[in-house]
């Protein structure tokens, strides 16, 4: 089994970085396999809203988003982390997971998953609710820790001082830990993911 983590910050070895990573060794203390992938400091596009995804099976829009979608949807878990901007996720992994999810969210379902945000100060729970919308819309176990899933501190040495946050990083990855494991046995037993009823668009004015 794997878990993929996602570092959102334009900071390759920031306080993000540090978040995940200390949910990565909890990963690797349980057997489980994990690796950190990081968006880069490149700017990633926001989404055309040209559908054009659904007859190509990709994005239009060559960056990121079709670099590192192939192994996501390999992955048996997920983690998002992302710094926090004005009290919401960074522009990069807003505008990433926008186009993830819109091109590829269906072939998430049943993936556990989970955020993780890094602030100085305020706006952390914010930053966490909006990014767990993505997989509340998708047919995702979201998977929690013992408290709000964030850091503390403008660099990775700060966060290191923060020892409740670090400590939350290590509950989310023995968390993720045991629900692939749960899974993993259910599969074993024959309970398959419940089949998907056909989508039902509606909207206000019919």
């Amino acid at each position: 089994m794997k878990v993929i983590l996602v570092n959102g910050s334009p900071h390759e070895k920031g306080s993000t970085n540090r978040a995940l990573g200390k949910i990565a060794a909890t990963l690797q203390a349980e057997g489980i396999e994990a690796e950190i992938l990081w968006l880069g400091s490149d700017a990633v596009a926001g989404c055309r809203g040209c559908s054009a995804c659904r007859k190509l099976g990709k994005c239009v829009t060559e960056d990121a988003v079709n670099r590192l979608a192939p192994k996501l949807l390999e992955a048996d878990g997920l983690v998002f982390g992302s710094p926090v901007h004005y009290a919401a996720p960074g522009g990069t992994i807003t505008s990433f997971m926008d186009r993830l999810f819109y091109a590829f969210g269906g072939a998430m379902a049943g993936k556990p998953a989970c955020a993780v945000v890094a602030c100085r100060r305020g706006g952390a729970s914010a930053a966490f609710d909006q990014l767990n919308k993505y997989f509340t819309i998708s047919s995702m176990p979201i998977v929690s820790g013992q408290y709000w899933n964030s850091v503390h501190g403008t660099s990775a040495q700060e966060v290191e001082r923060d020892e409740e946050g670090l400590q939350v990083m290590r509950s989310l990855g023995r968390n993720m830990a045991w629900l692939l494991r749960c899974i993993e046995a259910g599969k074993r037993a024959g309970i398959l993911f419940p089949e998907k009823e056909t989508a039902k668009r509606t909207n206000f004015i019919r």
